[in-house]
């Protein structure tokens, strides 16, 4: 199978680097962290090829272009806005894994017009929601990042990649009840987030409803047909 071409949308700050396919309602898929738009090329050219789908590359990530000092999840948010203004969508769904899954949390409270329903996969609000012994990885890794940068090495983008996984994303308890977008949080039966912190997000959020996908790990769920079906079903429900 041909990969999708990558088209560009220009942003003042960014270059949006995204993959468009199908015809139907609007659908956006966003990636996780240090991941890109290709994680769902089947979900555009196999699953759900009866939606009009855009995947985005995040900025810093993928081929999309920019240049940052910093990343976060509020800046991700304000950029999938201004590419829905760019491109001239006014309502859509959204699928979003990991970091993605993040973004959707916010976007569903920045945004909520936008928004017929959202998919967020494995979300975590606040940084304390990774279990531990994934949290001490991820500081170990910062760590070694760091002492190659002062020798040399070009990390900055890895730094910031790391920074982002280490810090809440920017949204309260208190905001998520404020949420009203329609919602479907899936998270893996063998997660690296701490599966009460996510079941602690869906009974935050009022109109929210929580699978968990068997059989599976936060890294390789979105390669499970449950977790396709899951997604299908909620977002073709009437």
């Amino acid at each position: 199978m041909a990969p999708l071409p990558t088209c560009f949308v220009q942003l003042s700050d960014l270059k949006v680097a995204y993959c468009e396919a199908g015809t139907g309602p609007n659908l956006l898929f966003l990636h996780g962290n240090s991941e890109s738009k290709r994680i769902f090329t089947h979900f555009q050219t196999v699953y759900f090829t009866d939606f009009h789908t855009y995947a985005l590359d995040s900025r810093a990530h993928g081929e999309s272009q920019s240049v940052d000092s910093a990343l976060s999840i509020p800046q991700f948010c304000e950029d999938v806005i201004h590419f829905c203004e760019a491109k001239g969508i006014t309502r859509t769904s959204l699928v979003g894994y990991s970091d993605g899954g993040n973004i959707a949390l916010l976007l569903a409270k920045n945004a909520p017009q936008l928004f017929d329903r959202i998919v967020s996969i494995s979300p975590n609000y606040l940084a304390s929601g990774t279990d531990e012994k994934t949290l001490r990885l991820f500081q170990r890794m910062q760590r070694c990042w760091k002492f190659l940068g002062r020798l040399g090495l070009p990390v900055k983008t890895i730094l910031m990649r790391y920074d982002l996984m280490l810090k809440d994303i920017g949204i309260t308890a208190e905001e998520l009840r404020t949420i009203r977008t329609g919602m479907k949080i899936l998270y893996a039966e063998k997660e690296m987030i701490k599966p009460e912190h996510i079941q602690e997000i869906a009974a935050l959020i009022p109109d929210s409803h929580l699978e968990q996908i068997a059989n599976c790990t936060h890294m390789n769920i979105l390669k499970q047909q449950q977790t396709v079906r899951a997604i299908r079903d909620y977002l073709t429900e009437k």
